[in-house]
């Protein structure tokens, strides 16, 4: 490979595609790579939700009722 020669981004390892079917696959490979991924979704677990409604108090087993289901 010369200096002026690009390494081969896709390369047909059986059958003969025609240009329109090279020219779809170049496409799907494109958008595929140009979509940005979705953020990550918050753990159930960081939502504020959790703490509403409920008021623990300082005392005996405080830190045990802090754990119970609500």
């Amino acid at each position: 490979m010369s200096a002026t020669e690009s390494p081969d981004l896709v390369r047909v390892l059986q059958g003969t595609p025609d240009d329109v079917e090279l020219a779809a696959l170049v496409a799907v490979l494109t958008l595929r790579r140009a979509a940005p991924e979705p953020p990550p979704q918050p753990s159930a677990w960081s939502r504020p939700v959790w703490g509403r409604g409920v008021e623990v108090r300082a005392g005996r087993d405080a830190w045990r009722m802090s754990g119970l289901p609500r």
